[in-house]
């Protein structure tokens, strides 16, 4: 057996996530090209950006790829800390839409809270792995990690977005308990974040609104609950084959920006239920493949890691669908692979190489080389 002969990609994950990003690419055109000839003069605006993006992060996946995931154990402090100045210079930049998320350089515009997801995963791995033998202690299997992991958090909070902070934070927790971490500890660190959300909502007037539109969204269908009344409106309307490719009447300006994080109930609708579950199921596959390779890797670094990215990104998804059909409160989370947003498909994809790697790698591989 020679540890250092590579096996074949996961072709499995590898087929999931091309086919995601085409039907990523297909829906931004359906959904951005009359809003985007209405307002930009373009249709093929959104389509043409997004195109660009999935060129390079498809690129970067396949660099990524062959780049050996035990390596990245020397990046962990210069990574952390260019996340954290990347999420400074959001924080100083120019606000877009009253919010401070993005740094621009020339025309691209880069958003750090984006890749600060896989920086908390890669240090949390890394720290773990480091302190395998001290994860069941309070304060080094808990406080410690979930100390410098908040630094990212805050500065995350203060652009201001929540649902960011709240997906790593969920990310988080699920990873300290796969890498020891004891149940009663998370469980009392869940409740410790209770104030510190029950005072976001105090600060924030349009987060209790938004709260209290995921209550009861038809209370105020053309105030404040008029986007999740639509959005479930549209869902409904898609029936179980949906009223076809282009056909979708939500994006019909009802809806600001239908391609970025509302971009599911525009597949419900044009796809109907056959099609939402057919995403679930491309979803669902990417779960699979994450949580096998997570398994079968030659160490617990390499567990840990195949684990946050696969939680991140089958999360988000969860987080995605949920908010937009009314099952949870509506953040500003895009839906991977699926929603216009270039930072988002970089990371992601970004994300899979490393999931790849790891596949190559597995210990059920190397047991059968000779």
């Amino acid at each position: 057996m020679n540890p250092r002969r590579k096996n074949q990609l996961d072709f499995t994950l590898l087929a999931t996530t091309l086919g995601l990003v085409c039907a990523g690419l297909v829906m931004i055109y359906s959904a951005s090209a009359i809003w985007a000839e209405q307002n930009l003069g373009q249709s093929l605006y959104f389509f043409k950006r997004q195109l660009v993006w999935a060129a390079l992060g498809l690129a970067a996946m396949s660099s990524v790829s062959r780049f050996d995931y035990n390596r990245y154990r020397e990046f962990v402090a210069p990574v952390f800390f260019l996340t954290v100045l990347g999420l400074i210079g959001a924080l100083t930049s120019l606000p877009i839409a009253g919010v401070h998320r993005w740094i621009r350089v020339g025309p691209i515009g880069l958003q750090p809270a984006e890749f600060a997801k896989l920086t908390s995963v890669l240090f949390l791995a890394y720290y773990l792995d480091r302190k395998r033998s001290k994860t069941s202690s309070p304060v080094w299997g808990l406080l410690a990690p979930t100390a410098v992991v908040f630094v990212l958090l805050l500065l995350i909070g203060k652009e201001p977005d929540l649902g960011t902070p709240a997906l790593m934070l969920t990310v988080a927790m699920l990873l300290i308990f796969v890498g020891g971490g004891q149940l009663k500890h998370l469980g009392a660190a869940a409740l410790s974040f209770l104030p510190l959300l029950a005072y976001e909502l105090i600060k924030y007037p349009y987060r209790r609104a938004r709260l209290m539109n995921f209550l009861a969204p038809f209370d105020d269908p053309r105030g404040t609950g008029y986007q999740l009344a639509q959005a479930i409106l549209a869902v409904g309307s898609g029936g179980w084959l949906g009223k076809g490719f282009g056909a979708s009447k939500l994006k019909l300006m009802y809806l600001p920006t239908p391609h970025t994080d509302f971009i599911f109930p525009v597949v419900c609708e044009e796809l109907g239920l056959v099609g939402a579950l057919a995403l679930l199921a491309l979803f669902t596959v990417i779960l699979v493949r994450g949580v096998r390779i997570a398994r079968q890797a030659p160490n617990l670094f390499g567990t840990l890691l195949a684990s946050g990215i696969t939680f991140t990104i089958c999360l988000q998804a969860f987080f995605n669908m949920g908010m937009s059909i009314g099952l949870l409160p509506t953040k500003g989370i895009p839906l991977p692979f699926i929603s216009f947003g270039g930072s988002s498909l970089l990371a992601t994809l970004i994300g899979v190489g490393v999931l790849l790697n790891i596949s190559r790698q597995s210990t059920s591989a190397l047991m059968a080389q000779p």
